[in-house]
């Protein structure tokens, strides 16, 4: 799934999130996160429900294109294995 979203941050991560479990739902747990551009903390949230919704399925959650600001969180957050 291509994350479409320049930026992921509080006023969207609920969306973004819950597109994800969708599509992890139907099958499809690779995300394309090349067109981010920005994002807070509520990013690395947003991972962390992809990687539990793929777990719960079975599946392995695959990131591409992870932002520079999404991988500095984190690995302040001590998650960024999770990032592939």
């Amino acid at each position: 799934m291509r994350i479409d979203s320049t930026d992921i941050g509080m006023h969207n991560a609920a969306q973004v999130a819950a597109a994800g479990i969708e599509a992890i739902r139907g099958g499809d747990a690779a995300f394309d996160l090349s067109s981010v551009l920005t994002c807070d903390s509520s990013a690395v949230a947003v991972v962390l429900a992809w990687q539990r919704e793929a777990q719960a399925r079975g599946a392995q959650l695959r990131l591409s294109g992870v932002p520079a600001g999404l991988a500095s969180l984190a690995t302040v957050y001590g998650v960024a294995p999770l990032l592939n």
